[in-house]
């Protein structure tokens, strides 16, 4: 039966429902225009970026080559694993999954893992992350074919810093490391937050990081919802840093650093004429390929706590009194002031200013010791004479003429200035007090042979040679930009550099000379230097009138510095060189030959190579004798901390010596 009211009911109903059918209908629509006509291009452009990504390509770093071309820093391939945190959020993972997948293919140690979870929390999510470098060529095989379906993983080939020679170039060339926050929020640069992207920390590496860098390439890949790799749409390439040529020459750089086997020292080498660095050598060093990685904690402690200071670079940082080898300064300031050559002055052993005495090294003296033999026999009376009638600050304007106590323009962080004291220096640093500020006679004779206050760095000595072999104001370089450098003259008058350059050859040539084993074996090649020693403590009149303590009898740290500077050939000065030897005992017997051997390489390598094998096996022997020591040492902590308390036992490891090489042992020898 037919009831009005109820239809009349299902008829609002109807209506009602039907009204919002087609309001919804109506926003639907609404909302989709809106979308299409006024946001179809940004969700356009979101539905693009989820089917195509960009992905940073980091350049390659420049290399840097020696004078010839030799690779001294390079790239090589690198395989590794990376893990995308936004592409795992994105398909729905969890880090746990993921992890566990990989941990199906390549090992992860827990430190690894450790480290994965810290960058995934703290790294932009855009950003992969390294799971682990280094894979060998089955891994990345295994890791391309079995994890390509897990989402935000890939394998990857880029490249990394590779330093071929190791130690040997390490304190000039530098290295590589990750980026600091610091560095990317002054920059705001992504690469420095890209994964594995390494920028210069030390050396020429951090110097000339801008050059060496390149600019960044891209990528455009195609991929599935689930992050796997379709097809590749398009690359930019990046551009590799530029090629950095130095003057370095790779080979004697070698030469030197072999040739000083385990000594703590160092040596440079410069060409005498256009000022090119050819070697700068500062061992022992650490190994640049390890520092470019993270280093582990044991290494890092045991580069820290080595007496040898193997994180140093001597050669710019490192500094020391320049003892006999300053003698030349003292020689030309003489001259300067007009003091006459052939002037005498007799050398009884020791020399008298008030109530002191200062010591020659021969104790028995040299009699009487003109300019031309003062050098030669490195008579500390005469210069001490000589250099109270001078005055240390004419002293100290030659040192500064000749290129001590200055910084060069090289690519190198930290070089330490040294000291060069005058008058004023003093004043400056104590104060007016004249009991501490003000200049005594008695330091004028220890700065006239190279001690007292002034102290040197290895660079300023070669510096100081190349300016006495030419004549010329030479600054050294390490980048060769196919310049010809042209230094003007010191201004020092020719008959005066004679004068000292004759010298250095009689120091090497003569039968009274001080470095007579630094003679070259070369026909036709003669070298000219100056042997130094450099106290490291004051001698006692006590320890005198007793007998003076030799140094291989005392501990390392208080034996003297060995210094030699040279230059060959001397006829016609090519090359200049400085080596110092820490705590080497004396510069004629031991930094004297390291000398000869680096410049006689230069001219006969095969020669000089000949030496090798005797000086490896020597040092090889003293590493097994330390080894043995340390494990004594091990031993009898290990026995005492076992002992009972009540046994009061002192066992003491034996102790085991290297012979010295046999030569006469004077109660001091400077040279």
């Amino acid at each position: 039966m037919d009831d009005p009211v109820r239809r009349a009911s299902f008829t609002r109903r109807a209506l009602l429902l039907g009204a919002g059918m087609a309001g919804t209908g109506t926003l639907l629509a609404g909302r989709m225009a809106y979308l299409s006509l006024f946001e179809g291009e940004t969700y356009r452009l979101k539905a693009e970026g989820n089917r195509v990504q960009n992905r940073l390509v980091p350049p390659r770093r420049g290399w840097i080559v020696d004078r010839h071309g030799k690779p001294i820093a390079l790239n090589r391939p690198d395989y590794r694993l990376e893990l995308r945190p936004a592409d795992i959020s994105d398909a729905g993972s969890d880090l746990d999954a993921t992890l566990i997948a990989i941990r199906q293919v390549i090992d992860i140690g827990p430190d690894d893992e450790l480290r994965i979870r810290d960058d995934v929390a703290t790294q932009p999510r855009f950003m992969p992350v390294v799971v682990r470098s280094g894979l060998s060529w089955p891994e990345f095989s295994a890791c391309n074919v079995r994890l390509a379906t897990v989402p935000g993983v890939e394998a990857v080939q880029s490249f990394s810093r590779h330093y071929p020679e190791g130690e040997r170039m390490a304190h000039l060339i530098g290295y590589v490391g990750a980026p600091t926050p610091e560095q990317y929020r002054a920059e705001k640069n992504p690469l420095l937050i890209y994964p594995g992207y390494r920028i210069g920390k030390d050396g020429i590496e951090r110097h000339e990081d801008r050059r060496l860098r390149g600019q960044a390439g891209a990528s455009r890949v195609e991929v599935t919802a689930r992050g796997e790799l379709v097809r590749e749409l398009g690359t930019r390439a990046d551009k590799p840093g530029n090629t950095l040529k130095l003057t370095i020459d790779r080979d004697v750089q070698n030469y030197a650093a072999r040739r000083l086997g385990d000594n703590s020292a160092s040596v440079i080498v410069m060409d005498c004429q256009s000022g090119d660095v050819l070697a700068m050598v500062s061992m022992p060093a650490y190994d640049p390929n390890i520092f470019s990685t993270r280093v582990p904690a044991r290494l890092w402690a045991a580069l820290q706590q080595d007496d040898h200071t193997p994180l140093l670079n001597k050669s710019a940082m490192g500094l020391y009194p320049p003892g006999s080898t300053f003698k030349m300064v003292s020689t030309l300031a003489a001259l300067e002031a007009g003091i006459d050559p052939d002037e005498a002055v007799l050398c009884t052993g020791s020399y008298r200013l008030g109530n002191n005495s200062w010591h020659c090294h021969a104790r028995r003296g040299h009699g009487g010791v003109n300019m031309r033999r003062a050098l030669p026999l490195s008579c500390d009376t005469y210069f001490y004479v000589m250099g109270r009638r001078v005055g240390v600050d004419a002293i100290a304007a030659m040192a500064r003429r000749l290129g001590l106590g200055a910084e060069y323009p090289l690519p190198i962080p930290g070089q330490a200035g040294g000291i060069v004291p005058d008058k004023a220096w003093k004043q400056k640093r104590y104060g007016p007090d004249p009991k501490k500020g003000g200049w005594r006679e008695g330091e004028t004779l220890n700065a006239a042979i190279g001690q007292g206050y002034i102290i040197t760095n290895p660079l300023q000595l070669a510096v100081m040679t190349a300016r006495l072999a030419s004549g010329k104001a030479v600054l050294p370089r390490l980048i060769d930009d196919g310049s010809t450098p042209d230094f003007p003259s010191l201004g020092i008058p020719d008959a005066h550099l004679a004068i000292v350059r004759q010298g250095m050859v009689d120091v090497v040539n003569a039968g009274y000379g001080t470095a007579r084993a630094a003679r070259s074996p070369v026909p036709d090649v003669l070298i000219a230097g100056k042997t130094g020693t450099a106290q490291v403590r004051r001698i006692s009149m006590a320890e005198r009138r007793r007998g003076v303590i030799r140094n291989e009898a005392l501990p390392w740290k208080q034996r003297d510095h060995a210094l030699f500077v040279a230059f060959a050939p001397a006829g016609a000065p090519r090359y200049a060189a400085s080596v110092i030897l820490e705590h080497g005992i004396a510069g004629g017997r031991y930094a004297a030959p390291i000398a000869r051997d680096v410049l006689t390489y230069l001219f006969e390598p095969e020669r000089a190579l000949a030496v090798l094998p005797a000086v490896e096996a020597e040092a090889a022997e003293r590493r097994a004798a330390a080894a043995v020591q340390d494990e004594a040492a091990s031993i009898a902590a290990e026995n005492r901390r076992l002992m009972p308390s009540w046994l009061k036992i002192d066992i003491k490891p034996p102790v085991f010596e290297v012979a010295e090489p046999d030569a006469p042992q004077p109660p001091r020898e400077p040279e």
